[in-house]
């Protein structure tokens, strides 16, 4: 298995059996990540206030929020755990690659957030 800096170059090998610990991972913030979108209401980063009236509607927001970035994490751990599986010779994931997964992630974040405070001024 490959460690690869920000600039996606490879900085250091492992062994072979490393190969498993990023799908483990990914399985583990998977199955994480869905037990935390059946409670929304533990979440404490909600940029309103919420109250009986808005509570259904921000929980929804919330939770399809937690559903994007649960597939962005699942993404992003395929494609390096690909990226290693493929060439083991492979040196790079590619300079696009860090800006993708700041893309995959902080989108989603900016769109929902933008929603959650929308859905309180209508």
């Amino acid at each position: 298995m490959h460690s690869f800096d920000l600039l996606g170059e490879a900085d250091s090998f492992g062994r072979k059996e490393t190969i498993f610990f990023l799908p483990i991972i990914s399985t583990l913030l998977f199955f994480g990540l869905t037990i935390l979108t059946k409670y929304p209401h533990v979440y404490n980063n909600y940029p309103i206030k919420i109250t009986t009236e808005n509570a259904k509607l921000q929980y929804e927001n919330a939770n399809r929020m937690m559903r994007l970035l649960k597939l962005s994490v699942i993404i992003i751990f395929g494609i390096i755990d690909y990226q290693t599986i493929k060439n083991e010779n492979i040196n790079e994931l590619g300079s696009w690659f860090f800006p993708f997964v700041l893309s995959i992630t902080f989108i989603p974040i900016i769109y929902f957030y933008a929603k959650a405070n929308k859905k309180t001024s209508e």
